[in-house]
């Protein structure tokens, strides 16, 4: 908030006569007078037998600081009525679109009012036209160009043009609004001017639409920093509207000072501003602990989620491969049941493989929702299971001895079924009997070799069962070692963020608290300050706005 001045000394009764809003009507001359310089700051000299009807002209230091402080745009309007000459319309030369319409009709609304040509487009034809034959050129000529646009030579030669034909040019980028960047492109439109010798033009950037908004909000600030004030005081004073609305316009800014004061001091009695304080502090007092409490709950619950699901992956995994080798092994040879178990070592590291790579996504996955990560959390690669030491010899039972006795005792019996014919023969009778006993040996050799190949199968098929239970509680160690050396490390992570993000919270509650007190401190004196202010424009302003927004009488 601008610092008033310190407080005025104590009048006299003639002193405060002559400095009341009456005894201002009646002797204007007692008071100094601030004119606008060559340099554009206002200078105390006595007034001269005419200034006495501007009231422009006869503001005192006191009251110049005060519209200075508070509406800096309206001191400059001042000034620039206070040393305009002669009126003029300006030329327009710019687009004839509905920015160009827009700035036309919130330029209308200042006072005073400054008369604008219809835009010209087309900016060369413009300049041929703007002097017919036995005319002067224009005083005045405003060049709107769009905010993004950076000056060609079309405009460049334009600008020269109208310098050498004595026209002043004034040049004003619309639609700030509109683009980030609009302070480098004036910067380098700047830069080309004065590579073209203009480096004492200026270009004034301004935004219809933000004063439309600021004159629906009745916000003054928005209103500055829309531009059109400023464009408004160099039109004002390059265009000079005339003389007699003076006092008008010294009216309007003086009333527009006190209702800006009167906004300040209506904020600062609301207490607005330390309540949004006060909130502020209190949302961030709930969340002290930096959100640790709620990123731990969610890291333990994705883990659990991803050790449920990497489970049910690996139990996925180990029945399709058991089913696999099952059918693989029904399909095998005899001669190479040896060799199967490095066969079904190499089918176990290929799933561990493949496991692996689920768990590394399932990770990355985990640690892209934990913030301050960068990336995954790098964990032990150990070796792949191992399916266990080959399978032991089968050990030959009473089963086997068996087998042998009833595939003897088969092989006899269909030997004898065989020769039975033989037996018609007497001579083949004697011959019969050896050839009974060979084929009762082959048959039972081949029952007995039958019967222990399938044995073997039935062993081979019980070793890679134990074998894949091994490989599975492998795997599944393997995958929660993998999640809980991961826990250690995004817990870490999670502690680390939010300690900091503790440490951020208490410093802004230090910062909000300081800010509180210091503005508790400060309110009186700036409702002191303002009310000071709020007195000296009373002094020049009509009875019947001193009872307004304040109360102040």
């Amino acid at each position: 908030m601008p610092v008033s001045e310190p407080p005025e000394p104590v009048r006299t009764s003639s002193e405060a006569n002559t400095a009341s809003p009456a005894g201002a009507d009646r002797e204007p001359i007692a008071a100094p007078i601030v004119r606008a310089g060559a340099t554009g700051r206002g200078e105390v000299v006595l007034p001269a037998d005419g200034d006495a009807e501007h009231p422009v002209r006869a503001l005192t230091p006191e009251l110049a600081a005060v519209v200075e402080r508070w509406n800096p745009q309206g001191m400059a309007l001042l000034r620039a009525i206070d040393g305009s000459g002669a009126a003029g319309a300006v030329m327009v030369i710019g687009p004839a679109d509905v920015n160009t319409a827009l700035l036309r009709t919130e330029l209308a609304r200042f006072e005073p009012r400054v008369t604008l040509s219809e835009p010209r487009a087309d900016a060369s034809a413009g300049v041929e036209t703007t002097s017919p034959a036995g005319a002067a050129p224009p005083a005045v000529a405003l060049i709107l160009f769009d905010a993004g646009t950076i000056i060609g030579a079309e405009m460049l030669a334009v600008i020269a043009r109208l310098r050498a034909d004595g026209t002043r040019p004034l040049l004003a980028m619309y639609g700030i609004h509109a683009y980030q960047d609009w302070r480098a492109v004036r910067e380098r439109n700047l830069a080309l001017l004065a590579a073209q010798g203009a480096a004492d033009l200026d270009i004034v950037p301004v935004s219809a639409r933000l004063a439309a908004a600021a004159r629906t909000a009745g916000d003054a600030g928005l209103l500055d920093r829309s531009g059109l004030g400023a464009l408004h005081a160099q039109l004002t004073a390059a265009a000079a509207a005339g003389g007699d609305r003076r006092g008008a316009v010294t009216a309007r800014v003086l009333a527009d000072t006190r209702q800006r004061v009167a906004e300040q001091v209506a904020t600062l009695r609301s207490g607005a501003e330390p309540a949004r304080l006060r909130e502020e502090r209190a949302v961030l007092l709930a969340g002290r602990d930096g959100g640790r409490a709620t990123a731990m709950s969610t890291l333990r619950g994705q883990l659990h989620l991803a050790r449920v699901d990497l489970m049910t992956e690996i139990g996925a995994s180990i029945r399709a491969l058991h089913t696999a080798v099952r059918a693989e092994l029904d399909r095998l040879r005899p001669v190479d049941l040896a060799d199967y178990p490095a066969q079904l070592q190499q089918a176990v590291t290929e799933l561990t493989g493949a496991v692996d790579h689920v768990t590394d996504l399932r990770l990355a996955e985990l640690s892209a929702r934990i913030e301050s990560t960068a990336g995954a959390p790098t964990r032990r690669r150990d070796p792949a299971p191992r399916v266990g030491p080959d399978p032991e010899p089968r050990h030959k039972g009473v089963e086997d001895h068996l087998m042998i006795a009833l595939g003897a005792s088969a092989g006899v019996g269909l030997g004898r079924l065989l020769v039975a014919p033989f037996s018609l023969v007497p001579a083949l009778d004697v011959a019969s009997v050896p050839v009974t006993l060979l084929l009762g040996g082959g048959a039972a050799a081949w029952v007995v070799r039958a019967r222990r190949q399938l044995a073997d199968r039935a062993h081979i098929r019980q070793w890679i069962g134990d074998a894949l239970v091994n490989v599975k509680a492998q795997l599944e160690q393997r995958v929660a070692t993998a999640l809980v050396e991961a826990e250690a490390v995004l817990a870490d992570h999670v502690v680390r963020a939010s300690t900091a993000r503790m440490i951020e919270t208490d410093r802004r509650v230090a910062r909000l608290e300081t800010e509180l007190r210091r503005m508790a401190a400060e309110q009186p004196g700036q409702l002191a300050a303002c009310e000071r202010d709020v007195r000296i424009l009373d002094r020049w302003i009509s009875p019947v706005e001193t009872n307004d927004r304040l109360g102040t009488q």
